[in-house]
């Protein structure tokens, strides 16, 4: 059998959904698009899995978060896409590509043809066993990367309520994951290899912070080592994990989160990669020019660090989605992808947002004792990067737009003694925006800025041109 769509989708989660979305709005024709998906469901909000999925009280289920509910945008039902005339090919999976050939099988037999290929494939969690660890397949050894993940550590916690998980991992997942435990009334002990949690982002002091503030709810903390094996019983149940350092904790559960992997194995060969994704230009194009990447396995250029990143965060993954579905269907009327990094987390009580680089010098600010504080990252004499810790819209835009500008900064004592008044003064120079609220999440999108400085210098230049052009007249005259 073999089929035939002017665009296809490889991949079927947020990036699928925030690029059908723009499709539509952009005018693609019925049975133009096809996205293809090994999930069995339409595409959905992954954040939620974590922030909402785990919660015990009023905990999120399919429909009611599909996307694009998280940037306050349409619900894309099944339902939307049939309507719509996209073809939703659901619990697939792609066994091979040819980019050459403009073709994909899949494991059923199905030829499917393209003229444009968006990969969306986003990433896989890693396992144990690729740090020879054994145990990942064990009843009550979760990961969370998928609804059909979630749905099983909800089954798993809620029959160990009272019980000890142990949560292997320091970043994202592992720290939602903590919260939503202890909320779930489990006692949580967290291990990790790193001095302290959230390494790729959080400075000492900041992590310092949120760690006192876990503690406080009962979460251990077992710092700098790692899971050496597990202890199982006679029906293949974890029932202790054993660390490098020698101790070993008795655990009902473990909650694995220690990563993940961009699924590129399709193109590998094929495409040119990077950074451990697929290497695209501004238009999000790949080495082919009729395949293009988006979300975590896209290694975009930021002109605002300055280099090629990959990046791992929703955020991310919305809008290249949506710039991409621009670029193909408006290709005279979309430039290259201007980005500036986001990156933003909800737990207990918390909701923080970084915006920019985390290269540099670091000036923390604000109170750490109390519920609001924050950090500039510093580089070459210049802002380059802002976090904010309890913020009102109003400030987050702030320090959103601080990290746009990238002021220079010559008194790094003078810029901690101002706080987060360094950014709020400087954001009185710019144009107020109108900020997109996620659901539930309390993220912050920030649209492209405009300057008031813009339009000032355009009058000045065009009162200039428009004096030499009553200067020159004259002169003829006289010659």
């Amino acid at each position: 059998m073999e089929r035939g769509f002017a665009y296809v989708i490889v991949g079927g989660g947020v990036a699928a959904g925030y690029a059908a979305l723009e499709f539509t709005k952009r005018g693609v024709s019925h049975a133009q698009l096809c996205i293809i998906s090994e999930e069995p469901v339409a595409p959905y909000e992954r954040p939620t899995l974590s922030k909402k999925v785990l919660h015990p009280e009023s905990p999120a289920r399919l429909p009611s978060f599909h996307t694009c509910v998280g940037a306050n945008e349409e619900l894309l039902t099944s339902t939307w896409y049939e309507e719509h005339g996209i073809e939703l090919v659901l619990g697939t999976r792609v066994e091979s590509v040819d980019v050459g050939q403009k073709t994909l099988l899949t494991a059923s037999g199905e030829t499917i043809r393209y003229e444009t290929l968006i990969i969306a494939t986003g990433a896989k969690a890693l396992k144990l066993e690729e740090f020879g660890v054994k145990g990942s397949e064990a009843e009550n050894v979760c990961y969370l990367r998928d609804l059909a993940d979630a749905d099983r550590l909800v089954n798993v916690m809620q029959s160990c309520t009272g019980g000890n998980a142990v949560v292997i991992g320091g970043g994202y997942i592992a720290m939602e994951c903590a919260a939503s435990l202890v909320t779930n009334k489990i006692n949580v002990t967290m291990v990790f290899p790193e001095a302290h949690c959230m390494p790729r982002l959080f400075t000492p002091k900041i992590a310092r912070y949120y760690e006192d503030y876990y503690q406080s709810k009962g979460v251990k903390f077992i710092r700098g080592t790692i899971l050496s094996s597990f202890e199982f019983d006679s029906n293949g149940k974890v029932t202790a994990v054993n660390l490098r350092d020698g101790s070993q904790i008795p655990v009902d559960m473990v909650v694995v989160g220690i990563g993940i992997r961009p699924n590129t194995s399709l193109f590998e060969g094929q495409l040119t990669m990077e950074k451990g994704g697929i290497k695209v230009n501004g238009k999000l194009q790949t080495s082919n020019d009729s395949v293009y990447a988006v979300g975590d396995v896209a290694v975009f250029p930021v002109d605002l660090c300055g280099r090629i990143r990959r990046l791992e965060h929703v955020d991310s993954a919305r809008k290249t989605a949506k710039h991409v579905a621009a670029v193909i269907m408006e290709p005279d009327k979309t430039g290259k992808f201007e980005y500036l990094p986001l990156f933003y987390s909800k737990a207990f009580s918390f909701s923080w947002r970084f915006y920019g680089d985390n290269a540099g010098e670091v000036v923390h600010f604000g109170d750490y004792l109390g519920t609001k504080f924050g950090a500039y990252w510093i580089n070459n004499g210049h802002l380059v990067g802002s976090f904010l810790e309890g913020g009102t819209e109003d400030e987050f835009e702030a320090i959103a737009n601080a990290a746009q500008l990238k002021p220079a900064v010559d008194d790094l004592a003078e810029v901690e003694r101002q706080g987060l008044n360094f950014a709020m003064t400087g954001n009185k120079k710019i144009k107020p925006q109108t900020p997109l609220i996620e659901a539930g999440t309390s993220s912050l999108v920030v649209e492209t800025l405009i300057y008031p400085w813009h339009a000032t210098a355009g009058v000045v230049v065009a009162a200039s041109v428009a004096a030499f052009a009553y200067w020159y007249g004259k002169r003829r005259r006289r010659w």
